[in-house]
């Protein structure tokens, strides 16, 4: 079997997915986070992740290309920075080759309506008809980030081959 892709979708409540590079659904990971700091926050933790990322033994990584936004606090747009760079540090420092893709381009290559409304449902239900055999990993509405990590994935896989 020739070595998996990953497709992660960045943040507090994402998720790496591992792919076959036909597409198929490997495995699906939660964004490994804990409580730290003196306001015990929730934050990634750096050696969790860098561990998740190493043992799937990836020859490619799709992710997200997210920015802060200006309505986000300076908070959380300073954990939001944390989570990218140590995404982009973990990758880099385990020879992974990124390929960071726009929220609005991967959910056009996957035929996702753009906007806001209805998008985690929408991103769910179109991870369920993808993946069948795999619905309850997208069963709850909070599982949005795995669902968004898989089509991140199929849309990173679909513009390579094109």
């Amino acid at each position: 079997m020739s070595q998996p892709i990953i497709a992660i979708d960045p943040g507090l409540d994402g998720a790496v997915a591992e792919l076959t590079p036909s597409g198929e659904l490997i495995a699906i990971h939660d964004i490994p986070t804990l409580p730290d700091g003196p306001a015990g926050r929730r934050r990634v933790n750096p050696a969790l992740l860098a561990d998740l990322l190493a043992k799937t033994h990836a020859s490619h990584a799709y992710c997200e290309l997210v920015n802060s936004r200006p309505t986000d606090g300076h908070v959380s747009a300073f954990s939001f920075g944390m989570t990218r760079g140590l995404l982009e540090g973990c990758l880099a420092a385990l020879a992974i080759p990124v390929t960071m893709i726009v929220p609005s381009s991967w959910k056009r290559c996957i035929g996702l309506p753009p906007g806001k409304e209805h998008a985690k449902a929408l991103s769910r239900a179109e991870a369920i008809r993808r993946f069948p055999a795999h619905a309850q990993l997208f069963a709850r509405v909070r599982d949005n980030g795995r669902s968004d990590a898989c089509l991140i994935g199929v849309a990173g896989l679909m513009r390579r081959s094109k």
